[in-house]
């Protein structure tokens, strides 16, 4: 089942809206200095170059994606003059060499087929004494929201093990990530750990984002028959920690890495 990233607003509610809350601790991990010129690789809808634009002061920042559904969302998002956005990928980033002192990249790099690839290009776009960096969901531990859709879905449908992205991503793990950044010729290569609250307000918000599509589980979500999605839906129901007001309170880890060119 090929993975699904076409639809903005699906994404904006499934994990768009948690990518800017993880943006700002990999910034603030980062401590990048001012002026510099940025490349955000897989910018999706915007949500790491908004954070860019608002808390780095660079001197530009170019937004590079394979989808022009959310170049088009990241464009009206962001009417601000030193933010571009160019349609590309991991393997065939538009940047000239050395283009760029900062190139990062969220929530991207596992869903690239050939990381070594992208990171060879993401040096070659960077200028030397630049720095490259990414972060990834921590699949098989600490994302709540989404390990507790897999447990669920698991339990109900032992094929669906296949299909959990804890078990199709080795390298979101803070040790593969260093190993990938070190190999590709990287200094100084450095993990951290980025853990951020997900609360939602009731269960609707929790499952509306599951019938997007987008992604793995929402993809697995909708390929199932209406009977099955209803039992999956009543096992999370009653699986998921709610409180007395129907808030279902949960929490999400994000491991990031970073090198020097």
């Amino acid at each position: 089942m090929p993975d699904k990233w076409t639809d903005a607003d699906g994404y904006e509610q499934y994990v768009g809206r948690w990518s800017r809350k993880v943006g700002d601790g990999f910034l603030s991990w980062l401590d990048a200095a001012q002026g510099l010129r940025w490349l955000d690789l897989g910018c999706g809808t915007g949500a790491l170059t908004s954070r860019i634009l608002q808390r780095c002061g660079p001197q530009s920042v170019v937004g590079v994606e394979p989808s022009e559904a959310f170049l088009s969302l990241a464009r009206q998002q962001i009417p601000d003059d030193r933010a571009d956005f160019r349609q590309g990928s991991g393997a065939d980033i538009p940047i000239a060499d050395g283009g760029v002192d900062m190139a990062v990249s969220g929530f991207v790099l596992n869903f690239i087929p050939d990381p070594a690839l992208a990171l060879k290009e993401l040096m070659r776009c960077t200028a030397p004494g630049g720095t490259i960096a990414a972060y990834v969901w921590d699949y098989a531990g600490h994302v709540q929201f989404m390990r507790t859709f897999w447990d669920a879905a698991v339990a109900l449908d032992p094929a669906a093990r296949e299909l959990d992205e804890g078990n199709r991503f080795p390298i979101c793990r803070p040790n593969r990530l260093a190993e990938v950044f070190a190999v590709a010729g990287l200094r100084d290569v450095a993990t951290e750990a980025i853990d951020i609250p997900t609360p939602f307000r009731d269960f609707d918000d929790y499952w509306r984002p599951f019938l997007s599509g987008v992604g793995p589980a929402p993809g697995y979500c909708v390929s199932l028959d209406d009977a099955a999605r209803n039992r999956l839906k009543d096992r999370l129901r009653d699986t998921l920690p709610t409180d007395s007001d129907g808030m279902i309170l949960l929490a999400a880890r994000a491991w990031a890495v970073r090198g020097t060119r």
